[in-house]
């Protein structure tokens, strides 16, 4: 994975050297976003071709202050650009939601003072923004479906799995969570095809200790990628499958999977399932093979991801290498995915 632009790349670099050597960590910026483009491909010898191949599929990530959803735009020049940047989220396909790892020890044996104010603020951003970013519509075709919790500073809380961390995000702040998912609702049509804080994870970029920070140790960092890439395409098929979704924004859906995860497209047909046109889009993007390899088990997940790597499939290798990822995550309480 790489970053397409190239100053994004020095930087990014170079943020990550002063904090593996120098404990130095990034100034916050709380006044703008930051948009991130990475690019994906396979690494292959260099006789396997003689030029860069295209990228399987672009990662795109919507970085915003933390501030956003704590404190009011201090400008009307910062009130509109946290609009403009939310148009950018429009286009995603999976929104995470970071809960602090230090908030909550901070809040120890009152977890819900933290988890309360985080959700309700979030919910009273997006209300703040309702209006300019509907422009008129009764609700938005284009707009994140799957919005996920995850524990940031993980390795903070090393007592909490993820179903443990599931658990008191539920029993501290469930009505706001509640809420949160009745205010987003409001924004989308189609909104029984919406999962929002039904998905966990927990994330470790790295271990903060006195005077260095260890990499070595990371969680979850990795499941980004197969979360962006095969979340979409797992949950826009089970919706579509059970008519949740108008016809043309199921289109969209899963015409957006393809773009964004071409990988899953290596020949196998769907059998009618879908409804109408869907059937026709759903064989070009073989959902039914991304099912098929998600039931396999872990040694037979293997052995096709041995095979693909073999036989040169760069778009079945990384499909198999995302599903192994994940299962191995959720065996070890990492990510909890959502059953509905």
């Amino acid at each position: 994975m790489r970053a397409v632009r190239a100053n994004q790349a020095t930087l990014l670099r170079q943020n990550y050297l002063g904090m593996k050597d120098s404990a130095d960590v990034p100034e916050p910026n709380r006044f703008s976003s930051t948009t991130y483009d990475f690019a994906v491909q396979l690494r292959r010898p260099e006789a396997a071709s003689a030029h860069r191949a295209d990228p399987l599929l672009h990662l795109v990530w919507h970085d915003y202050p933390g501030e956003w959803f704590e404190q009011d735009a201090s400008s009307e020049e910062e009130a509109k650009r946290r609009v403009s940047n939310f148009r950018a989220l429009l286009n995603s396909d999976v929104a995470i939601l970071l809960i602090d790892g230090q908030r909550l020890v901070d809040h120890a044996g009152e977890e819900e003072r933290y988890l309360r104010s985080v959700l309700g603020s979030m919910r009273d951003v997006l209300e703040s923004v309702k209006d300019e970013l509907l422009d008129g519509s009764a609700g938005l075709e284009q707009f994140p479906r799957i919005w996920m919790i995850a524990l940031s500073k993980a390795d903070l809380l090393p007592h909490l799995d993820v179903d443990s961390f599931a658990d008191l995000v539920v029993r501290k702040a469930g009505y706001e969570l509640s809420v949160l998912r009745q205010s987003i609702a409001t924004l989308v049509v189609a909104d029984d095809a919406l999962s929002v804080g039904e998905d966990f994870v927990l994330l470790s970029s790295a271990r903060f200790e006195p005077g260095r920070i260890v990499f070595e140790d990371q969680v979850g960092v990795d499941l980004l990628l197969p979360i962006a890439s095969l979340l979409p395409i797992e949950r826009g098929n089970r919706w579509a499958q059970l008519r949740l979704l108008p016809n043309e924004v199921a289109r969209r859906l899963l015409r957006n999977a393809a773009h964004v995860a071409r990988f899953a497209a290596w020949g196998a047909r769907i059998a009618g399932r879908l409804p109408g046109k869907l059937a026709l889009l759903a064989t070009l993007i073989d959902l039914e093979a991304v099912e098929r390899l998600a039931q396999l088990g872990h040694d037979e997940l293997v052995e096709a991801h041995n095979r693909a790597v073999a036989r040169n499939e760069g778009a079945r290798a990384a499909a198999t290498q995302f599903l192994l990822q994940i299962k191995k995550a959720e065996e070890e309480k990492v990510l909890a995915r959502s059953t509905r």
